[in-house]
């Protein structure tokens, strides 16, 4: 494929080489051989994506990092198996074509549309174990390790889960694909992706208002070219997700002779997260040898030399596209944290694509004692953030949130002002707050704000001028 760099094997690298490393974050699994069975057969089963996909992502990306294109990705903290539903699906799905129309029409730029789905059902953990009213067990760490039932039974790792995880991943990107390819994300019909919104939602009013400009504007294109817009009724759509329990990843990595290079076939884009990302450690390992664009987590624990031998470690040729830095300081370290990183990145003379979580850094614990994430700090992060890219000469190239296409009560403040005497109504998460469908059309309309900002900027100077 044009623009795709072939790169060699890497010296001493293998798919199972990560396991002569320090592996973090792994459960405990007390019958190896049902480990080492369950490892075979996912090995031997058909790939969830496939090559040429990875090989035009890491294409869209390297048009990001040059500003040709935006970065969403979204979707749950951690899917659960029971949650493989047509109707969930599809709103998640939704939710995100709806926020990649906002974000298309603002930025006038293609949007990069990845889901944090098929394939995230693991979650690093604080600490190994868990204790109550005395009984100690071990951590729940997703539905792909053990179960969250609080019994001896259901939270000893299972590997049979690994299979279980396949398997709810397939039937979640089949569908998702299924939708795509049936029309459900033409750009003729986006009134097929509505909600549901409650009339006295604020953005109801400007989000169809942007759906009838889109339609319009298709309308006259393809009135005056006298034939449809073919380009405009299908979408891409790529799916992520952290790469945590690493005999699932190293199953599903496959040696591709045309390329002569290993992928990871179980996803798009894997990443790092921030406890797994140490230089000498078995994530490092195992993601320095794939093909993949691999994404990673980073915070203000980081400092320079760490964030650089990352850099040079995960793509010693500065390959265009191969790396994104996925940074989550959080509200009250942004504006410290941020352009020290900017700086030491550049200073190893490689390009990254860089994008904000401006979640993981601003959870916080509410009066309830329920996990929750205020919605002004989320807003500010970002906004931040784009401030100090663009004051530094930098770019950032897209957004990673996490979001459902329901009407949960799980983060705090957005425009219905929710408190968090609110978070008890419909709390549904099992491990981290997410936005609601409402908050995460607001995010992109805030974002898009920002974007149109320095057009409007430009455009009155040029006229001053």
């Amino acid at each position: 494929m044009p623009g795709i760099m072939k790169t060699p094997a890497h010296h001493a690298w293998n798919p199972a080489s990560w396991q002569t490393r320090p592996a973090q974050q792994q459960p405990t699994y007390r019958d190896r051989a049902a480990l080492e069975n369950a490892v075979a057969q996912l090995s031997r089963l058909p790939p969830i994506v496939v090559s040429w996909e990875v090989d035009r992502l890491q294409q869209e990306f390297a048009a990001a990092q040059r500003g040709e294109r935006f970065l969403l990705q979204g979707g749950d903290c951690a899917e659960n198996f029971d949650d493989c539903e047509s109707d969930k699906i599809a709103k998640r799905l939704k939710i995100l074509l709806q926020m990649s129309l906002v974000l298309t029409h603002a930025m006038k730029k293609p949007v990069i549309r990845v889901g944090r789905m098929a394939g995230q059902y693991a979650k690093p953990r604080s600490a190994d174990t868990e204790t109550r009213d005395g009984v100690t067990l071990p951590s729940y760490r997703g539905d792909i390790v053990n179960r969250a039932a609080f019994t001896a039974a259901d939270r000893e790792p299972d590997p049979l889960l690994l299979l279980r995880g396949y398997e709810r991943a397939a039937l979640t990107i089949n569908f998702v694909r299924a939708l795509i390819d049936g029309g459900f994300a033409d750009l003729h019909h986006p009134e097929y992706w509505d909600l549901g919104f409650v009339g006295h939602s604020p953005f109801k009013a400007e989000y169809e208002r942007i759906v009838a400009a889109v339609a319009d504007g298709l309308e006259f294109l393809e009135t005056i070219s006298r034939r449809e817009v073919h380009h405009s009724v299908r979408t891409d759509f790529y799916t992520s997700h952290e790469a945590l329990v690493l005999h699932y990843e190293q199953a599903q990595t496959r040696f591709i002779p045309r390329q002569d290079r290993w992928y990871n076939l179980s996803t798009h884009m894997p990443w790092i997260g921030m406890r797994t990302a140490q230089i000498d450690g078995a994530h490092v390992e195992y993601c320095r040898g794939i093909a993949n664009p691999v994404g990673v987590k980073i915070g203000a624990a980081m400092d320079a030399q760490w964030l650089q031998q990352l850099v040079t470690t995960l793509n010693p040729q500065n390959v265009p596209g191969k790396l994104v830095l996925i940074h989550r300081f959080g509200a009250k370290h942004v504006e410290e944290a941020l352009p020290k990183a900017i700086q030491a990145v550049r200073a190893t003379g490689h390009q990254v694509l860089w994008i904000c979580d401006p979640m993981h850094g601003n959870t916080e614990n509410s009066q309830s004692g329920l996990k929750t994430r205020r919605f002004e700090n989320i807003l500010r992060e970002l906004d931040v953030s784009f401030r100090i890219h663009e004051e530094l000469g930098s770019y950032l190239g897209g957004v990673h949130v996490e979001l459902t296409g329901e009407d949960v009560t799980e983060c705090t403040g957005g425009a219905r002002g929710l408190s968090d005497a609110d978070l008890q109504r419909a709390y549904k998460s099992t491990v981290d707050p997410r936005l609601n469908y409402e908050q995460s059309l607001e995010l992109a309309m805030m974002i898009a704000e920002r974007a149109r900002a320095p057009r409007r900027r430009g455009a009155s100077e040029r006229a001053g001028g």
